[in-house]
């Protein structure tokens, strides 16, 4: 267990880490020292407070990404997801804790979208509208219909649906600040139901 790596690679201090995960600095300085071996209860606030899991405390740190770096996905090469409304494109899956999630998202065509409710989350979202037409169902907003060359951005914790209102499908640019978006993605669960659009 590494805990003072972890620490300075999340640039915290002693004292700010103590602050953190409610252990004294003396006990987290002997921990780091070798000179006490901490329990379980220890290792789990040391890991609220480091903002890792605590199984993290049992491996190596990865060192923070120096800054430059970049992540490349070539035409088609992202990885799909498909749900019964959303065919997804997550992009530049070789960079890994980025800020936000792009994905190349197909609206499908349909003739009625449905949702039980509409999925909300922490988080922003930015949608530009590459082809096609499609309507943004919002929480707190009568529906906007976007046209190619449109963008819309919205507080994610405010529920929210796409529905393609062409003919055939639409594709958009969908960019999501929340972490765990990929989670949402792979649910699916979000997009059936009966709402009609």
């Amino acid at each position: 267990m590494i805990v003072k790596a972890f620490r300075q690679n999340a640039k915290m201090t002693l004292n700010e880490l103590a602050q953190r995960a409610n252990v004294a600095a003396s006990t987290i300085s002997k921990i780091e020292g070798g000179q006490l071996s901490p329990g379980y209860e220890i290792i789990v606030r040391l890991a609220q407070g480091l903002g890792i899991d605590v199984a993290d405390m049992f491996r190596a740190p990865q060192q923070n990404a120096a800054t430059g770096r970049r992540g490349v996905t070539r035409r088609g090469g992202g990885v799909q997801y498909t749900t019964p409304n959303y065919a997804y494109q997550a992009l530049v899956n070789d960079v890994s804790r980025k800020e936000f999630i792009p994905l190349l998202t197909t609206i499908k065509a349909r003739e009625r979208v449905s949702w039980n409710e509409l999925p909300a989350h922490d988080g922003e979202e930015f949608v530009y509208v590459l082809k096609g037409s499609v309507r943004l169902f919002s929480e707190h907003y009568e529906p906007l219909d976007l046209e190619v060359g449109d963008c819309v951005y919205f507080d994610s914790r405010s529920g929210h649906a796409l529905a393609s209102i062409g003919e055939e499908d639409a594709e958009v640019m969908w960019i999501c600040s929340h972490p765990d978006a990929m989670t949402h993605v792979n649910s699916g669960a979000s997009d059936e139901g009966e709402r009609s659009a």
